[in-house]
């Protein structure tokens, strides 16, 4: 049970430091009604501790992201699109980096044209979502999305789906694990990555793992000494195919805190370089 080293992990959910992460939540703010939350840096932050997004004056956001994955022995990232420090990322790193597109399908058409876009211009290797943070509110199953999941089975790329109860002060029935039986149902074709825990619903993403084989699960937002125990077993049973590494630096968590705790998840020999890499490296396809 001993984490090995040198296998080159996958991060499936890391960024760039910013000298104003602040504003990369303003989309949340007219959906947020507790005073408490107007106030927070990080909507989320009330679960997390010294969050490591912050840059110092002069230093370079791509080189200081490179740096924390080189000790930390990541070999790939999965950055999200959106302004030049990604592009630039993406052009002078490529071996290192990975993009995936975030979407709202409440613009359907808008959605859809973006995915084939950013496909074309910038070979994307996924799409996210979040539900809750849609505005309006998008449950998992709302037909709203059907295109959007038509779209990635065309591309051959997967979807990311925010699964659980969200972290942001919102409403989270349009996240519980339960939307994902149907839609599995709907597009038995789509490769579905459920992220940010499945809590309180964690035993049931198992068993909707375990019913169908398109659907996935990464650990994204958590750290590794609050995996849950039902997807820790899972991965060490029937399910060592099915679950992936995810970070959430520099969001919420530093690399070093993730990989200090991790040697310490109980995972079987046999699980820790699918977690860590060789399940990303399929399901997304980074080989391509």
């Amino acid at each position: 049970m001993t984490m090995p080293t040198g296998v080159g992990a996958v991060d499936l959910m890391i960024g760039f430091p910013s000298t104003n992460a602040v504003r990369h939540y303003d989309f949340m703010q007219p959906m947020l009604k507790d005073k408490a939350s107007g106030k927070m840096e990080f909507p989320a932050e009330y679960m997390f501790k010294e969050v490591p997004n912050h840059l110092d004056e002069g230093a370079d956001p791509i080189a200081v992201a490179l740096a924390e994955m080189d000790r930390h022995g990541v070999a790939i990232g999965l950055v999200g699109l959106g302004g030049r420090i990604t592009e630039r990322a993406l052009k002078e790193h490529p071996e290192r980096f990975a993009a995936s597109l975030e979407v709202d399908p409440n613009d359907i058409t808008g959605a859809v044209r973006a995915i084939r876009r950013a496909y074309d211009e910038h070979a994307i290797k996924a799409v996210t979502t979040f539900p809750s943070g849609c505005n309006p509110q998008v449950p998992v199953s709302d037909r709203r999305y059907y295109p959007v999941y038509q779209t990635c089975i065309d591309l051959d790329i997967p979807i990311i789906a925010n699964a659980g109860i969200a972290g942001p002060r919102f409403p989270s029935a349009c996240q519980d694990v339960m939307h994902f039986d149907e839609v599995c149902y709907d597009f038995p074709e789509l490769r579905i990555v459920m992220r940010h825990g499945a809590e309180p619903w964690e035993a049931l993403a198992v068993k909707l793992m375990l019913k169908w084989p398109g659907l996935y699960y990464m650990t994204s937002a958590f750290a590794p000494k609050y995996y849950p125990r039902a997807i820790v077993d899972y991965a060490n049973t029937r399910g060592a195919d099915k679950i992936m590494y995810a970070g959430y630096y520099p969001m919420g968590l530093s690399l070093e805190r993730i990989f200090r705790e991790l040697p310490d998840v109980p995972f079987r020999d046999h699980v820790w370089p699918k977690f860590l890499r060789e399940n990303a490296m399929r399901v997304f396809k980074l080989d391509a």
